[in-house]
This record gives structure tokens, C-alpha cells and sequence, in this order.
């Protein structure tokens, strides 16, 4: 599929991803989880969730109204800092004002939707690219950013550069999020 044979080596050793439907019907809930686990290790992120989906009735996700009325030691107890717990009350209330409209940001190129995600406070560039990758299901996203991509580049290509990261993320245009799924998997045996 890719003229790289680390990437073919890659798909040839994980299998084909999940195929998995579009999920921007999501796209509240999808931004909450990543702000949550925005700079932890899966397994860290993952408790937290659990923790904050704990916090309400049936566990289930709040609607935004409900996550705004939560108080803020509530959200530190489940784990999270000051800053996460007043990220995801922005989120909560962008929605509930209305001012993330996923019909219009279906229709936006890549960058586009990063810069409109992004004028909410605590919604960063990566944040952005994990929505794009995840619940839209762009095809052809790289997150320079993500530690993870990069800490996999170098062990497989010896890479560390930012400038030759780009170079090689290049070569697998217009399938880079496919690359970065295979790249992420990398990493789960290490």
C-alpha cells in the first residue's frame, strides 16, 4: 500500500485497522475524552474517564448543562486538573451556546476545523488532530505533535528531526492518518 517498507511491514503484522464508522454525532463527547486525555498514558486517561463518567447518574456522559453545574473539586477528584476541569466546562458550554456547529465543520478542510476547534480555550492543535483523525475519519492527518507518532518514528526510522519527520509523514500522503494508526500500534509491544 505504501512505498515504505517499515509501513508495509507494519500493515503486514497488525492487519487491517477497524473500520469504523464517522462519529462527529459524537463530536462533544469525543472532545471532552480527549481533553481528558490530553499528555497521559492510555491507561491513566482511561481511569480518570471512568472516574468522570462515575460522577453521574447511570454513568453516563453530561450533557453540557449538567457538566457546567459540576463543581470543579468534583472534576479534581476524579483526577483531573484545574485547567482540564475548565477545558471541558468551555467545551460544554461552546455546545450549549451553540457555537460548534458539526454540520459546518463536516463541510471544512482539515484546517479549517483545527482552527475552529481551536478558538476554544483548552481545545489545542493536537486535540484538533485526534478529532480529525477519530471522529471525522480524515484520511490524510499527521500530528506532528503527538509524542507517541514521534516517539515511534524514532525507533523505526532512527528519525528525531521535525523537519525529516515531515519529510517521511510526505511519502504516505494522502493515507497519513492510516500511517499514524500503524505507527501508534507500533508502540503497544515496546
Amino acid at each position: 500500500m505504501f512505498k515504505d517498507p517499515i509501513l508495509n511491514k507494519l500493515i503486514k503484522d497488525y492487519g487491517p485497522p477497524p473500520n469504523r464508522a464517522e462519529r462527529s454525532e459524537f463530536l462533544y463527547e469525543e472532545i471532552i475524552e480527549s481533553i481528558i486525555g490530553q499528555q497521559l498514558s492510555g491507561k491513566a486517561a482511561d481511569t480518570i474517564f471512568n472516574r468522570f463518567l462515575s460522577l453521574y447518574k447511570e454513568k453516563k456522559f453530561p450533557r453540557p448543562k449538567a457538566l457546567i453545574k459540576t463543581d470543579t473539586e468534583k472534576l479534581r477528584g476524579a483526577g483531573m486538573s484545574y485547567g482540564k476541569a475548565a477545558y471541558i466546562k468551555n467545551v460544554a458550554q461552546a455546545f450549549l451556546d451553540k457555537t460548534i456547529d458539526v454540520e459546518k465543520l463536516r463541510k471544512m478542510n482539515d484546517e479549517e476545523v483545527i482552527t475552529e476547534l481551536t478558538k476554544i480555550k483548552g481545545v489545542g492543535r493536537w486535540t484538533a488532530e485526534m478529532i480529525l483523525i477519530f471522529t471525522f475519519k480524515r484520511t490524510d492527518v499527521f500530528s506532528m505533535g503527538d509524542a507517541g507518532l514521534r516517539r515511534a518514528i524514532k525507533n523505526l526510522y532512527k528519525l528525531e528531526k521535525e523537519v525529516e519527520i515531515l519529510k517521511l509523514a510526505e511519502k504516505w500522503k494522502p493515507n497519513r492518518s492510516l500511517a499514524c494508526w500503524y505507527l501508534w500500534r507500533s508502540l503497544e509491544n515496546r
